[in-house]
């Protein structure tokens, strides 16, 4: 570690030191998340997701073909991107569910408390004194914060980059009813929140694992992974019974609030789904952390 790296890690400890141990619990969670979201490698996941879009609407821009998502089984709702610039926002969140969300997710939730193990900084966290509960809880919703702005870099700048390269026009709903550009955005913001949903208990599990480690990189690619095999055993049919209890299960209702009337049964389902997760691998977390020795 260069001298400037290990200057700016004791600051960085100082600052959230004090967050810690001055005042209430939102005076610590600030701190947690400005520091979250001013390191490098989060700024670099966001940026990467916010390249998702764009790379989405430039190439169905270069070929012309709004056809051709659609004959070649592309991704859904890229053969509607050359009729209506906002649907690359759509297109952008639908494939990045399965594999990019979950791989920037893992990366963060993995690095909550392994992270501060491997740098030295968990123990003077825990005597600040701030409590092990409240530092899980604090570290869960700044991966949570994240979570939110990973959902919200694709749907905003695939807007913002639709609107530039296409014509925006009233939205055909898959249910064929036609809405406004307002009306679409409230649906769009909907889906969003969905998604941001749909990785609660991903987030979960990343902050579990991560601590049973402290060596961050393993905590990370055991999260990615298991999101992964989650989801190949959604897939096969032969495990049928145990979809309904996978956390990926839901992630693709998103289709049900571009309905009129919106269908809100898959995000009662998920939320209930997803917050199953939250309370078994939080409380699992919990009792790890609790019972652990904090040597760094």
């Amino acid at each position: 570690m260069s001298q400037a790296d290990a200057s700016s890690l004791a600051e960085e400890r100082e600052a959230r030191l004090e967050g810690a141990s001055r005042g209430t619990g939102i005076r610590f969670l600030g701190s947690e998340v400005t520091t979250l979201f001013r390191r490098r490698r989060t700024i670099a996941l966001l940026a990467a997701l916010a390249a998702v879009p764009v790379l989405i609407a430039i190439a169905v821009r270069v070929t012309e073909g709004p056809a051709r998502g659609g004959d070649q089984g592309g991704p859904a709702f890229i053969g509607s991107i050359m009729q209506n610039g906002l649907f690359v926002a759509l297109t952008a969140l639908v494939v990045s569910i399965p594999a990019f969300l979950p791989l920037t997710v893992g990366v963060v939730a993995g690095d909550t408390i392994a992270g501060e193990a491997s740098h030295g900084t968990l123990r003077y966290l825990l005597t600040a004194p701030i409590g092990r509960a409240r530092l899980l809880v604090v570290k869960f919703l700044a991966a949570l914060a994240f979570v939110v702005a990973a959902v919200l870099a694709l749907v905003v700048v695939g807007a913002i980059v639709g609107a530039i390269l296409f014509p925006v026009s009233r939205v055909t709903l898959l249910s064929g009813d036609e809405v406004g550009f307002w009306g679409f955005v409230g649906r769009a913001l909907l889906m969003a929140a969905y998604a941001a949903v749909s990785l609660v208990g991903l987030t979960a599990l990343g902050l579990f694992i991560s601590t049973l480690t402290t060596v961050p990189v393993g905590a990370m690619a055991a999260t990615i992974v298991l999101a992964v095999v989650v989801q190949v055993a959604d897939s096969l049919s032969q495990l049928a019974w145990l979809h309904p209890y996978l956390f990926s299960h839901y992630w693709f209702g998103l289709g049900d609030f571009l309905r009129a009337p919106i269908v809100w049964d898959s995000l009662g389902q998920n939320a209930l789904l997803q917050l199953g997760y939250l309370v078994v691998f939080g409380l699992l977390a919990y009792a790890r952390l609790s019972t652990k020795d904090i040597l760094s």
